[in-house]
């Protein structure tokens, strides 16, 4: 029976089955179609409440996740959202460590949703808005600590292998029965690695001829081998300019492609305007990829992007002016 047509048990069996839309206003008058998966649907906003709900049921099912444990993971909102949602569901205190340079609609929201959150100060020369691999590495030091402290089970989304079967058996899954398996390529703006390595590999496995992309921030495209002249930009979730992503399997990268922040910001403007889409800054930077590629070696292909998140957590950030 189709999930619409039952009564769920819970608001995270409402996780997943999200729509593919095609973009046929923005791509107007261009040779070619990008196809978005609008992952802002999910029910805490981002693509992220798939892996919380992976991470956290394969921890359960492996007895690394015991009743009534403390769950403690650092995130940028996006995950530590999907967390406070699903622990609300199954009964686990859970702890969000983010850097205080994140949109703070990310920590009210997590509040709301329960979940105790941990603000951690960014370094002196880092500004609101701009959270470089830096201000990453102290709250990473910061969760640690609290795992330790409170005998907690870290829900790791840089090195956890369920974040990215959750894209690889999920995410991928539903792109491929909803496009029939034909498409061209995939372009994915990198944060942890891992709904790229997930889907690049279902991709793969499907038809080794899909191309797949790497998106990463101009001035911090570190993956691609150049130095980060820009590690403190505005797209948040990612292009931390760290080089190494545990979940990123290297053979499955076609390429690199780089995108100016001001490109990604005024793409998502013009995906609310135009497509009616409101979604946050990497949507932006994903559909500005995708446009770039139909320009170039793949005028005239199908390619997939997902919409990472929505514009609502961004209303405080120069994302909406």
């Amino acid at each position: 029976m189709p999930r619409s047509d039952r009564i769920l048990r819970s608001a995270i069996e409402a996780i997943g089955e999200t729509p593919l839309v095609e973009l046929g206003r923005i791509t107007r008058g261009r040779d070619g179609r990008i196809l978005a998966k609008l992952e802002y649907l999910n029910p805490g906003f981002s693509k992220k409440d798939r892996i919380a709900l992976q991470m956290i049921e394969e921890a359960e099912a492996g007895g690394d996740l015991q009743p009534g444990q403390t769950v403690v993971e650092l995130t940028s909102g996006n995950t530590g959202t999907g967390l406070a949602i699903v622990c609300a569901v199954k009964g686990y205190p859970f702890v969000a460590v983010m850097s205080q340079g994140n949109s703070m609609e990310r920590a009210r929201m997590m509040s709301a949703l329960g979940a105790e959150v941990v603000l951690v100060p960014q370094l002196p020369e880092s500004s609101p808005g701009q959270v470089s691999g830096g201000d990453l590495a102290l709250v990473e030091t910061e969760a640690q600590r609290l795992t330790r402290e409170r005998s907690a089970f870290r829900a790791d989304q840089f090195r956890l292998p369920a974040h990215r079967r959750a894209h690889a058996l999920h995410t991928a899954k539903e792109i491929l029965r909803q496009t029939g398996g034909r498409f061209d390529a995939f372009c994915d703006f990198v944060g942890t690695g891992g709904s790229f390595a997930g889907c690049a590999a279902a991709f793969k496995e499907h038809d080794p001829a899909i191309q797949c992309f790497v998106v990463e921030v101009a001035g911090a495209a570190v993956l691609a081998g150049e130095s980060a002249s820009r590690p403190n930009h505005r797209i948040q979730g990612g292009g931390y300019a760290m080089t190494t992503l545990p979940l990123l399997e290297m053979e499955n990268i076609d390429g690199y492609l780089q995108i100016s922040e001001q490109d990604a910001i005024e793409t998502a403007r013009r995906l609310a305007r135009e497509e009616g889409i409101f979604a946050g800054f990497s949507s932006g930077i994903n559909v500005a990829a995708a446009l770039q590629q139909m320009e170039g070696a793949l005028r005239g292909k199908t390619l997939v992007v997902l919409l990472c998140d929505s514009g609502l957590k961004y209303l405080s950030t120069d994302l909406w002016p």
